[in-house]
């Protein structure tokens, strides 16, 4: 996933410099070595499979600078969303670290693993801080039981 600035201009350089390899390469494997176009392309295949996963993040984090942030499912990938949440809100990784009270680099090592391990309460204060309200949906099994409800859901309001 991509985090910074940096790391998403990087990104779209590695993007450019694989179509380039794609097009000089595919032509020398057809003319110097005389492979079909089928076998050029085939013989290229694990660098354009490297380059489908740059496009793709490079296109989440563009999504996710629009405010387009994606649901979680059952609390996993509830580290990208956080990630999501600050590049949508526009705020680098040091005013986010100023805002909590805690230096840059640690926002850094927590975005960089991803906020494994987080606690909820961490989570809801990383919201709150940023102004962000978030909604919890629990939607238990078609068949719960005598007198039981089958959906529950709670709205958790977020404020700054």
């Amino acid at each position: 996933m991509i985090r910074i600035e940096k790391e998403y201009k990087d990104a779209l350089m590695r993007i450019k410099e694989y179509e380039n390899f794609f097009k000089y390469h595919k032509e020398k494997l057809m003319k110097v070595d005389g492979l079909s176009e089928t076998n050029a392309e085939f013989a290229i295949q694990p660098a354009r499979l490297l380059y489908e996963q740059i496009k793709y993040e490079v296109e989440q984090y563009e999504r996710i600078k629009r405010g387009d942030i994606e649901a979680i499912q059952n609390l996993e990938g509830i580290g990208q969303m956080l990630i999501a949440v600050r590049l949508a809100l526009g705020y680098s990784q040091k005013e986010v670290a100023e805002r909590l009270g805690v230096s840059e680099a640690q926002i850094s090592k927590d975005e960089k693993n991803e906020y494994a391990g987080v606690s909820v309460q961490k989570v809801q204060h990383i919201l709150q801080t940023l102004g962000v309200s978030s909604r919890t949906e629990v939607h238990l099994p078609a068949n719960p039981g005598p007198g039981k409800s089958t959906q529950y859901h709670e709205d958790i309001a977020c404020t700054g």
